[in-house]
This record gives structure tokens, C-alpha cells and sequence, in this order.
């Protein structure tokens, strides 16, 4: 089989985390900051939204700062590994086509790269919670859980994505501007609250609204999330990691005759 190939278990761990070292490499290469940008980049973003909408748009949320840079956090995440999953069997075209390797350690690898990135990412988000006297509850021992969730969530849709952006490349020009409008569509810097009641339902049927309040709810709440939030995150990562697997099943033998 064509960029395919069987491995013993080991091997395949080997090679995830050997790709997930170069997808670390490669993002910070020629940065003069290099991991670093993993914490300053939400900070300058959290920044920005505070002083736009805390300012402007005088939202009544108290510690708005922690509020937007958990959804900002969230969101990089997301939005980078789905944007970097789209590309990454395209751009490893040359290996795929030589060597008989798995096709899913790419956009795994990806996603896992993304989880260390989050994982960075978080510190200066604790930092936050210490200079603005946000509490640190023992809820903060659930946020793991609540990446893992967002990690088997975006797997799943990377894995839809990445085979349909190499058999038709609009597909990346059109996910970017359904990325745009999610953003808006997914309460990341603004509460439900402030939205008309006509237009909740939304942003109550985003998924991805459903994973924010898991990872939100333990960061800025302090609470574990409700049974009923977090079966339905759960219910939603499960369903979009068993679609995207299998697209990416029924595609993976047509990829290297595209790429």
C-alpha cells in the first residue's frame, strides 16, 4: 500500500513522538522567541480583547482577563491544529510517496504538538490567576481532562479535513472561513448572555461551544463541570474522532496518488 505500511506498536509510538518533536521544531525555527510565542502570543491577544471589549463594550464579567484568555487558549489550539492538520499530509508529500509510513501519525502528531503547545501555553495563564488574585481551586486538576476532550475533538475533524484538502484544495480556503465565523460563533470572548435570545441557538448547537465550558468552567469558575455539560462535550468528541477516523480510512489509500 502506498504511504501506508505496518509497524509493530512500539515503532508507530516511536515515530509519533519523533514527528511531534519536528512539528515543535519547525513552528519555532527561525523565531527569535521560539517557545516563548506559545506564551506571549495569547497575552498580547488576551491584551487586546480586554482593552476592546472590557473597555468598549463594558462587559460586566469580574476578571474578564481570565475569562478571554482561557477562550483564547481554547481557541489557538483549536484553530492552529486544524489549520496545520489540513496541511500536513501535503507538505510531507515527499515522504509519504517514499517510505511506507502510517498516514494518521501526521495530523496525530499534529494534534499532540498542539497539546504541548497548550501545555506552555497554560503557565502564563496560572501566572494570570496569581497577579489578579483569581482563585486556584482544586478543580484546576480537571483541566487535563477537558484537553484531552478538545484534543480527541479536533483530531477528529482534522482527520475529516486533511484527506478533503488534498483531493480539493479549496477545502483550506473554505475552512478558514468557517474558522472565522466559529470564532464569533463560540462564546470565546463575549458571555451568552449579552446575545439575543433569537440568536442562542447558534451558539448553543456549536460544538466547539460545548468544549470551551469544559475547559472554561474549572479555570475560571473553579468548578468541575456540570454531568450534563460534559456528557454532551464528550458525546461530541467522540462522534467527530469516530468520523474523522473514518473518513480518513476510506481516503487513506488515495492520498499519496494526490499529494
Amino acid at each position: 500500500m502506498i504511504g501506508g505500511g505496518q509497524r509493530e506498536p512500539g515503532a508507530f509510538v516511536d515515530l509519533v513522538v519523533e514527528m511531534v518533536r519536528r512539528e515543535l521544531k519547525v513552528r519555532y525555527r527561525r523565531s527569535a522567541f521560539g517557545f516563548l510565542w506559545t506564551m506571549l502570543q495569547p497575552l498580547m491577544m488576551m491584551l487586546v480583547l480586554h482593552i476592546v471589549f472590557s473597555t468598549v463594550f463594558r462587559f460586566n464579567i469580574a476578571n474578564y482577563p481570565v475569562y478571554v484568555l482561557a477562550g483564547v487558549l481554547f481557541w489557538n489550539f483549536f484553530q492552529q491544529s486544524i489549520v496545520t492538520t489540513m496541511n500536513s499530509l501535503r507538505s510531507n508529500a515527499g515522504l509519504i510517496q517514499k517510505v511506507p509510513v502510517p498516514l494518521m501519525v501526521f495530523p496525530l502528531a499534529v494534534v499532540l504538538s498542539g497539546v504541548v503547545n497548550l501545555g506552555f501555553a497554560l503557565v502564563p495563564l496560572a501566572g494570570l490567576l496569581l497577579v489578579t488574585g483569581h482563585p486556584f481551586t482544586p478543580a484546576l486538576f480537571f483541566v487535563p481532562v477537558a484537553v484531552l476532550l478538545a484534543a480527541l475533538f479536533t483530531l477528529g475533524a482534522g482527520l475529516l479535513l486533511a484527506p478533503l484538502a488534498v483531493f480539493f484544495y479549496d477545502v483550506v480556503e473554505m475552512v478558514g472561513v468557517v474558522l472565522t465565523a466559529l470564532f464569533y460563533l463560540t462564546p470565546i470572548v463575549y458571555p451568552m448572555a449579552i446575545l439575543p435570545e433569537r440568536w442562542r441557538w447558534a451558539v448553543r448547537f456549536n460544538p466547539l461551544r460545548s468544549i470551551l465550558e469544559v475547559f472554561r468552567d474549572p479555570i475560571f469558575y473553579g468548578k468541575i463541570p456540570p454531568l450534563s455539560h460534559l456528557s454532551v462535550a464528550l458525546l461530541v468528541a467522540v462522534i467527530a474522532l469516530g468520523v474523522g477516523a473514518f473518513a480518513f480510512w476510506r481516503g487513506r489509500d488515495r492520498i499519496a496518488f494526490y499529494v
